[in-house]
């Protein structure tokens, strides 16, 4: 992306006053989305982005600026300018020796998504429009999303470390609303993955929006979600985010160093049942948070956080890596090249266990069954949280019954982990997500078995 010279000069800039540490991160970004609602294309747009954000260390101080100008100047203005913010003064001459690096993509795109036609993408969501439609009259509305992206990054850094990743990123998404005596219910499916339009050659855009169809169709005859606590049962797959969230972002090393975890000070302690082992997964093939490299130039990995139970590790990045003592994670990520990295997660799940899940059911005489879990929030620092049900059933006699309207679970990630007493072995990916932190949003994927919460929060309106 860059001549080896140009990023060697300007690495040697930024270290010009006495840097510790000098990065340069490039990105060269390439989209398009198209949204089809209402039987029309309401937007059909494509966009581009190139810069590139260098970042000085100089012991706990960090000074960033970022520049859309990739010329030798408008580089060394940046670097001057990180510099600064880093420390003034100084001088002398530092020369980076460049080592050039590669690291195994977790998999390979077989059509870049660009070079596919839009009246293609666009058909796509007709036939998504026409299939959610066909599934019952009492659909009103159909929103269909089709996006892709193609980000082509370069890190290199004072450390001598040069690499370069070519991420490819294909979404497609259904809305569906009925409307009923109940009133409006909406039912959602989704469709990530990092590869190409190959995508649409393993699934049907069809199957796909039949689903988010028959979800809202299935509200339309839903009870009120009871109030109170009871047994939950989560299904495969949908609730990964709940772990995403509440134990997730407080294994990030950042926010364990500010004390703004509840699991700070816990390493060696055992957090969670011993069914539980979570796992955070660069990468996974295909996964929506899978990388060859994270946004500093680590190659991905995966890294077992909670095994058996027991708090393993956190996730890192460069930063508190160094800090630490400890080895990078790849786990150092961030929105754009406008954006210092932070410690992220990729791909978070949990691993299948030993147990049934007709078995998980059948020994559960009552309570509600989580399919999915829509957003929510979570003090890192207490564990505290509340998710949106957006599918949930009641459970009767061991049984999966009648569907409910959308409530909250309403809990605590630590004591979740710690009293969840039986885990299947059905383990499956849930949907592709953003995940936000500190006004920063990056790609993540995560997943879940069947798991039981003896007790759990449910606000309800019955």
């Amino acid at each position: 992306m860059l001549d080896e010279g140009l990023i060697q000069r300007t690495l040697g800039a930024a270290l010009r006053t006495g840097g510790e540490l000098a990065e340069l991160f490039v990105e060269d970004r390439a989209s398009s989305n198209a949204l089809f609602d209402d039987g029309k294309v309401e937007n059909l747009a494509s966009g581009r982005e190139r810069g590139a954000g260098i970042r000085v260390i100089i012991g706990d101080t960090t000074g960033f600026a970022h520049t859309a100008d990739l010329t030798e100047q408008g580089l060394a203005d940046a670097a001057e300018a990180a510099a600064a913010a880093a420390r003034s003064g100084g001088g002398g001459v530092r020369e980076v020796a460049l080592e050039r690096q590669t690291s195994p993509r977790p998999n390979e795109v077989a059509v870049l998504p660009e070079d596919v036609a839009k009246a293609r993408k666009v058909e796509l969501l007709r036939r998504a429009d026409e299939a959610a439609r066909a599934a019952g009259s009492s659909i009103s509305q159909v929103t269909a999303r089709y996006g892709d992206s193609r980000r082509q990054i370069l890190v290199a850094n004072s450390d001598g470390l040069l690499t370069e990743d070519d991420q490819v990123r294909t979404l497609f998404t259904v809305m569906a609303v009925a409307s009923g005596d109940t009133g409006m219910q909406t039912g959602y499916q989704s469709l990530g993955r990092t590869v190409g339009f190959e995508l649409f050659d393993s699934y049907d855009v069809e199957d796909l929006a039949r689903e988010a169809a028959d979800r809202a169709l299935l509200k339309l005859a839903a009870r009120p979600a009871p109030s109170g606590t009871m047994p939950v049962v989560i299904g495969p797959g949908g609730g990964g985010v709940l772990f995403h969230e509440a134990c997730g972002h407080g294994l990030e090393a950042d926010l364990v160093a500010k004390g703004a975890s509840v699991f700070a000070g816990r390493m060696g302690e055992r957090v969670a049942d011993p069914r539980i082992t979570l796992v955070d997964d660069g990468t996974m093939p295909e996964e929506w948070g899978a990388l060859a490299i994270d946004d500093e130039g680590s190659a991905a990995a995966r890294n077992v956080l909670i095994q058996d139970g027991v708090l393993t590790d956190y996730m890192w990045d460069l930063l508190r890596s160094r800090k630490a003592g400890r080895p990078r994670s790849g786990n150092g990520r961030r929105q754009s090249y406008k954006h210092l990295p932070m410690v992220r997660m990729t791909n978070t799940y949990v691993l299948a266990g030993p147990d049934s899940p007709e078995d998980i059911l059948a020994s559960t005489p009552a309570g509600v069954y989580v399919a999915h879990l829509g957003g929510g929030q979570v003090n890192t620092a207490t564990g505290d949280f509340v998710f949106g049900m957006t599918e949930a059933y009641l459970i009767e006699d061991g049984k999966i019954t009648e569907p409910i309207r959308e409530g909250n679970l309403i809990g605590n990630g630590p004591a979740v982990l710690a009293t969840i007493d039986a885990v299947g072995h059905d383990f499956a990916m849930g949907s592709p997500g953003m995940c936000g932190k500190d006004g920063q949003g990056v790609p993540v994927g995560d997943g879940v078995p069947t798991l039981r919460v003896p007790a759990l929060t449910v606000g309800g309106t019955a």
